[in-house]
């Protein structure tokens, strides 16, 4: 004991580290027998990992910046939870040989949002991590680079040529479609930064 107080196996063992605080969460009958189901049915593994899961996505999508319903941002940009379906009907009125200039448009546009609230450059290599996951959770898709090539695993835009042109506006990059279906590989051929120093 230490001033009174009892001290813990874990105290003892790392004695700068406080025990953790226990936190009671008193749920109503629905809402535990909607988590039980969960459980229950594989989909998540215990309340704790849900809870925990729920926490990084209110933290990774800023929910605390949410206005819900229906206004909803990330960082400076305001985003939408939006029907592919609609999505895809919008893309095929734009004709396809603009595809690839409007998208590398977009993609400066992307660069301008992310540089200010990653307070970082898009354009290193070094920082593409971050990038990527931002882009991952506004959900545009799973992204990752691989040496030369740049994968793009379950993409909202499926139409190659706009997202070559996102990606080459938002990395300041030129890009060889080497896929045109999911998952959808780019080829890297210019402009692949290591550091803001090279």
């Amino acid at each position: 004991m230490q001033n009174g107080k009892r001290t813990t196996p874990d105290q003892l063992r790392n004695p700068t580290q406080e025990a953790a605080k226990r936190t009671t969460i008193i749920l109503d009958k629905k809402e535990r027998a909607y988590i039980d189901n969960l459980i229950r049915d594989g989909k998540e593994s215990g309340i704790k990992p849900l809870i925990s899961k729920m926490l990084n996505i209110h933290q990774s999508m800023m929910i605390y910046d949410w206005h819900f319903p229906g206004e909803y941002y990330c960082g400076i940009s305001r985003v939408a939870l939006v029907n592919v379906e609609l999505m895809r009907l919008l893309i095929q009125q734009v004709p396809k040989e603009k595809w690839r200039s409007i998208g590398k448009t977009m993609g400066v546009a992307l660069k301008v949002c992310m540089e200010t609230t990653l307070d970082s450059s898009t354009i290193t290599r070094e920082n593409w991590e971050s990038v990527f996951r931002r882009l991952n959770v506004q959900g545009l898709g799973d992204f990752s680079l691989k040496d030369k090539y740049l994968l793009v695993k379950t993409p909202f835009i499926n139409e190659s040529e706009l997202l070559a042109g996102i990606l080459e506006g938002l990395l300041d990059i030129e890009l060889d479609v080497k896929n045109m279906s999911p998952p959808l590989v780019f080829e890297v051929k210019n402009g692949l930064r290591v550091s803001e120093a090279e």
